[in-house]
C-alpha cells in the first residue's frame, strides 16, 4: 500500500466526521430548539465543527453572512469529499490495486 494512498484515506475519513458532525449539528439543533446551547451533544458537536466553519469563514469574502457559513463549509466539505474519493480510485488504478 502506498503512502499517498494512505494520506488520502486519513483526510477523506477526517472529511467524513466533520461533514456528518455538521449534520448532527443541524439535526440536534433542530430537535432541541430554543435550549440548544445548554445541549451537551450540540456543544460537543460545536467541538468539532468550530476548525472547519472557521476556516471556511477566513476563505469566504466577508459578502457572505455568517449565518451562511455553516452552509458554506458543508458544500465545500462534500466537495473535498468528492474530488478525495476520485483521487483514491486514480491512485488504486496506478498501483492496480482494486479499492
Amino acid at each position: 500500500m502506498s503512502i499517498e494512498l494512505f494520506v488520502v484515506g486519513v483526510v477523506r475519513t477526517l472529511v467524513e466526521v466533520a461533514l456528518l458532525s455538521l449534520l448532527g449539528l443541524w439535526l440536534v439543533g433542530l430537535l432541541a430548539g430554543a435550549s440548544r446551547q445548554s445541549n451537551p451533544v450540540y456543544r460537543v458537536f460545536l467541538i468539532v465543527t468550530n476548525p472547519p466553519v472557521k476556516f471556511t469563514r477566513w476563505i469566504t469574502p466577508k459578502l457572505i453572512i455568517d449565518k451562511h457559513i455553516p452552509y458554506v463549509t458543508f458544500f465545500v466539505l462534500f466537495w473535498l469529499w468528492i474530488l478525495l474519493a476520485y483521487v483514491k480510485r486514480v491512485l488504486c488504478d496506478m498501483s492496480g490495486l482494486v479499492c
